[in-house]
């Protein structure tokens, strides 16, 4: 057994929470899942980010406080993610007093190393983005390339991190091993770094609402630099050593290809300045576009997660972002795409796979799951390899992140047990038992068995995907959701307990008629 702490970014609490911000946090939840399943002590991190000017102007245009707002954005992302079942072990939000007083610790440190000096920054601010930028990284009109908006030219002193001082180790970091995935993003950094680095402002002289720097409070730290602490003050930096170091560093930082520079640039950087590890893998996923478009609310172009829930249950919503998509490439989203792999992957091939095999059990054996009898023969040794093997290819495929691959690999089960009953027409030999074959009985016996059981591993197998509806499955079967066997044997063909009486349910994916 291993650690695996798993963290999506903290989401900016400017507006409620999105599908972008959903498809993030489910990869997080089926790899925490997974992990555990694996026998992994996990640690799986989310949270919001509540601080900065942007948050300061959202509010007062609202009539409340800064905290008054947060409070009720944060309350949107919890109701989601409750919605949506996800697992995680601590929610983080950058205005808790202990995160608060874990980031003035190590901004101490951070101001002790020899990595920070006092400076005057002039240059483009976007207050949106809270970031400076430089005169060619600006559209025309001076607009903001993110939101196409004007920047504001500002001067102020500022606190400074020598960033460019970790050029070379960073392009080590990036180039040499396995820090960032997938293969684009890598390369996307060392384009950066071939430029050369450029040190970075950690403190803002006008903003009020964010966490003021040790010793200086007219200086208010950079939320960005806020932000990044919490991997490790969520773990107990400043306060419960013992769960820091159990824990830290982190195993995979999940986000949006769009702030790599962040966690791959300035987050790796402040860490060697302070002396603590690095991460072990960044993993950025591609974006999603809806009917050929951008995402925008403005245009009301979006897709709502909640919405989504609503209409098709967690499980679906969780199955379809984790298998429409290569995970790490850009992918679009339709609302036919959805309704289509929802009937023909869940309603069709996975549902109707458990309710016609646990009718063919009550009606040939009196809901009581027989025990294989008689030699395998040939087309049962080729089905019941493939399922042998599920457990270790879907393992592999979990620690490389390749969570579309997961789900491909398991429904090629899927197919093959469908293919099995097909091969096999129980329902004939059901007639030659009734006829007095007793051969024909035994063989009957053994292909249900086999069936009940692949399924039982089918249901472990998806349960870090769709929690609710695997549960629903080994509950039809006469099982209840029990890891603790650990994977090994979960995944082990043939220890299905032969002489269970099943529990026939509901059809787990009714199709969806629109």
């Amino acid at each position: 057994m291993g650690k695996f702490y798993v963290t999506t970014p903290i989401y900016y609490v400017n507006d409620v929470p999105h599908i972008g911000h959903a498809y993030t946090t489910i990869a997080a939840d089926v790899l925490a899942r997974y992990h555990r399943l694996m026998g992994d002590d996990v640690f799986f991190l989310t949270g919001t980010d509540e601080h900065g000017q942007n948050i300061e102007r959202i509010a007062e245009e609202k009539g409340l406080s800064p905290q008054e707002y947060c409070d009720s954005i944060v309350a949107q992302f919890k109701e989601l993610w409750r919605m949506l079942d996800i697992s995680n072990d601590y929610f983080i939000r950058t205005t808790d007093a202990r995160h608060i007083a874990a980031v003035q610790k190590f901004a101490r440190a951070l101001l002790a190393s020899e990595d920070v000096y006092r400076g005057r920054y002039a240059g483009w601010y976007c207050s949106r983005c809270e970031a400076f930028y430089q005169q060619d990284e600006l559209l025309p009109g001076n607009l903001c390339s993110v939101h196409q908006r004007p920047c504001e030219w500002t001067e102020e002193e500022n606190y400074f991190f020598a960033l460019s001082r970790y050029q070379d180790r960073l392009y080590h970091l990036i180039a040499e091993t396995d820090f960032v995935q997938p293969e684009a993003r890598r390369n996307e950094l060392l384009g950066v770094l071939r430029q050369g680095l450029q040190d970075f402002s950690i403190s803002r002289e006008r903003v009020r609402w964010g966490i003021p720097l040790p010793d200086d409070p007219r200086q208010v730290l950079y939320v960005w630099v806020d932000a990044l602490l919490n991997y490790i003050t969520a773990i107990g930096y400043g306060d419960d050593p013992e769960t820091f170091q159990r824990y830290w560093p982190a195993d995979v930082h999940l986000m949006a290809k769009e702030i790599i520079r962040f966690h791959c640039l300035y987050w790796p950087a402040m860490l060697m300045a302070v002396g603590l590890p690095v991460p072990r893998l960044v993993f950025a996923h591609g974006w999603l576009t809806k009917d050929g478009q951008k995402l925008s609310k403005s245009t009301g172009n979006i897709i709502d997660p909640f919405d989504l829930v609503r209409r098709f249950g967690s499980d679906a919503v969780r199955y379809f972002f984790m298998r429409e998509g290569a995970f790490g490439a850009d992918w679009d989203y339709t609302d036919a795409a959805f309704v289509r792999r929802y009937n023909a992957d869940l309603a069709n091939d996975f549902g109707n796979l458990l309710n016609r095999t646990v009718q063919m059990v009550v009606r040939y054996f009196d809901g009581v799951v027989p025990e294989a009898k008689g030699k395998p023969e040939a087309v049962d040794q080729k089905f019941l390899a493939m399922a042998a093997q599920l457990g270790e290819h879907v393992a592999d495929a979990v620690r490389r992140v390749a969570l579309q691959e997961v789900l491909i690999l398991i429904w090629k089960v899927v197919e093959a047990a469908n293919g099995y009953v097909q091969d096999t027409t129980p329902w004939e030999l059901a007639k030659a038992q009734k006829n007095g074959s007793v051969q024909a009985g035994e063989r009957l016996a053994t292909v249900l068995y086999n069936l009940v059981d692949v399924l039982r591993l089918l249901g472990y197998m998806v349960e870090p995907v769709m929690p609710r509806k695997a549960r629903e499955l080994l509950k039809q079967l006469g099982l209840e959701f029990d890891p603790s066997a650990g994977w090994q044997a979960l995944t082990t063909v043939g220890t299905y307990p032969a002489g269970t009486a099943l529990s026939p349910g509901e059809v787990l994916f009714p199709r969806y008629e629109q």
